[in-house]
């Protein structure tokens, strides 16, 4: 299994909090490489299309006002959905350790060449970057083990969290308001309106649940485009002999390494499977904390008209206060799941506190 092995002797993280990535209409997510062919819009796959699942831009603001979360912890709550995460919560989760066999969840950007740019990594204008700063300044030889290092927490190659200060109310453009209707208040030093990553606690415990679509329809992974429907939500949930809920940390996979391991990269950020968003009911019953994918948890075209490009997103991030997780890595957790055939494990993570962060690493542990 792959392992990055989470070790700098001294380690210096340059981050890019993002300060041009919380977007009133758009995505923080990469755009296409400059040497793609952006004249060509991506059409949605025709099943967003049909009539029985067809969600509009009406339907999307009646569930902006039926679905909020706002004041349910307090006016100034901060962590959202992380609330449900309660002690029982956690102490339950530690009783599905059985076999004490952890895999990890986190995928750094670009691990081969860190200033190799791609279609899918980030063009936030940060160079991914590695070096030794404790050079000889008159023989340029190493003096010491120290290491720097440099990325965008939003690269399109880093399992991140996105803080709840990441995205804003889309029917409200004009004055962007975040979870409990707080301002978003964005400047150069990131979320100073609150419900930024430091604020959302330190680090969880809590039942993590896998969805994996390929192996429930038997393929390494999915079609780009394809929509992810409740149906299909509700038949794994019967193959893996569970039931998603409260306080739940669940995690989506389409195969989107598989498919890059044999295909290449690609503009995943503009063309992926995932949710579709006829689920938006579906998930607000099951009450998760947090929702992670293998890309990003929106099928992409969302298939849904006006600015509604990633309408999970959209309501998760500010109406729920549900933060999400993008390009984490589940290849392994796959495998070890179908060989235990158990899909719900402790899972565990820490958030890197950055000041007014608009997210942070997600170096989660699946532990089994």
């Amino acid at each position: 299994m792959r392992n990055y092995g989470y070790f700098f002797i001294t380690l210096v993280l340059l981050f890019a909090v993002a300060v041009g990535g919380c977007q009133v209409s758009e995505s923080s997510e990469p755009a296409p490489a400059s040497g793609s062919d952006q004249s060509v819009p991506i059409e949605p796959h025709p099943m967003t299309q049909s009539p029985e699942k067809l969600v509009t831009h009406e339907q999307m603001l009646e569930w902006e006002q039926e679905m909020k979360n706002w004041g349910r912890w307090g006016p100034d709550d901060e962590r959202g959905t992380l609330n449900l995460i309660t002690e029982e919560k956690t102490q339950a989760a530690v009783k599905l350790v059985e076999e004490g066999i952890s895999v990890s969840l986190y995928h750094f950007p670009d691990p081969v060449n860190l200033a190799e740019p791609g279609i899918d990594t980030s063009n936030m204008r940060v160079l991914n970057r590695h070096w030794m700063p404790g050079l000889d300044p008159e023989t340029g030889e190493v003096r010491g083990a120290l290491d720097a290092i440099s990325f965008a927490i939003h690269d399109g190659g880093n399992a991140h969290i996105d803080a709840i200060c990441h995205y804003v109310v889309q029917s409200d453009r004009d004055n962007p308001t975040i979870y409990n209707g707080k301002p978003q208040n964005l400047t150069e030093n990131g979320c100073e309106g609150g419900a930024s990553i430091d604020k959302m606690g330190l680090g969880y415990v809590t039942r993590g649940v896998l969805i994996d679509i390929p192996l429930l329809k038997g393929v390494p992974y999915l079609d780009k485009r394809l929509p992810i429907f409740v149906e299909d939500l509700e038949a794994w949930e019967e193959f893996a002999g569970l039931t998603i809920g409260s306080g739940d940390a669940v995690f989506l996979r389409t195969g989107r390494w598989a498919r890059r391991d044999q295909e290449g990269p690609w503009n995943y950020a503009g063309e992926s499977a995932g949710l579709h968003a006829s689920v938006l009911p579906w998930l607000k019953e099951r009450d998760i904390a947090i929702l992670g994918s293998d890309a990003v948890a929106d099928v992409q075209p969302s298939g849904v008209e006006r600015f509604w490009r990633r309408p999970i997103h959209d309501i998760l991030i500010p109406i729920w206060g549900t933060p999400t997780i993008d390009n984490g890595y589940f290849q392994d957790l796959s495998e070890l799941s179908a060989r235990l055939k158990r899909w719900e494990f402790m899972v565990s993570w820490v958030a890197m506190p950055v000041p007014n962060g608009t997210a942070t690493p997600f170096m989660g542990l699946a532990t089994f």
